[in-house]
């Protein structure tokens, strides 16, 4: 039995050009955002015409669904090893704080999407927010059943708030950047966890 074939000649050729073109799009993005990133800059980078950037995506909206699709890709590599839901998204906000510009156009574009049923982004925010909480729900199942998580409260209640809560912050933080996402979030997920009982006082010495 043979392996799939890898794409060859000219296919080949452009599946690894529009994968350079994208590196650069994250890298232009992740430093100045949609407001600030240009398209003549990644086209310079990349030795091409804006129009030959374009043409691997169709249009610049598409160049901007691809970026955050990338960004997803990278963001679920950082919390692969983790041994919960809540430490996941803990690492991802660890990791989008070092992307400003990326978190700008997360949210810029989030929130056009939601407002609008139309709007180019909005099935990929709907399928995102869909597949998360359900990862995030069969987590905190596990947790419930293993005892470490709370069951005075239902999994997909908590797996919401815990992506409202970081999605929020990502807006708050932009506006103060003195804001501690981390520090939130991880509060956020003690709350998530089973009371164990108050602490029994340390025996006097």
């Amino acid at each position: 039995m043979t392996g799939k074939r890898k794409p060859r000649g000219p296919y080949r050729k452009g599946i690894e050009r529009r994968e350079q073109i994208l590196d650069t799009a994250l890298e232009v993005f992740s430093q100045h955002g949609d407001r600030g990133s240009s398209l003549q800059e990644i086209a310079d980078r990349v030795g091409l015409t804006q129009a030959g950037v374009l043409h691997y995506f169709g249009s610049r909206e598409e160049l901007l669904l691809a970026i955050l699709k990338r960004r997803d890709k990278l963001d679920s590599q950082v919390g692969e090893d983790v041994r919960s839901p809540g430490e996941a998204v803990t690492r991802t906000v660890r990791h989008n704080m070092e992307q400003s510009g990326l978190v700008k156009l997360f949210v810029a574009l989030s929130a056009a999407a939601a407002t609008d049923p139309v709007h180019h982004a909005h099935g990929y925010f709907a399928d995102r927010y869909r597949e998360l909480t359900g990862q995030i729900v069969r987590g905190l199942e596990q947790g419930q059943h293993s005892g470490q998580v709370r069951k005075d409260v239902q999994a997909d209640h908590m797996a919401r708030l815990l992506l409202a809560v970081s999605d929020g912050l990502q807006l708050q933080w932009l506006m103060d950047p003195s804001v501690d996402m981390v520090a939130l979030v991880e509060t956020f997920n003690q709350m998530c966890l089973a009371w164990a009982g108050p602490a029994e006082a340390e025996p006097a010495r």
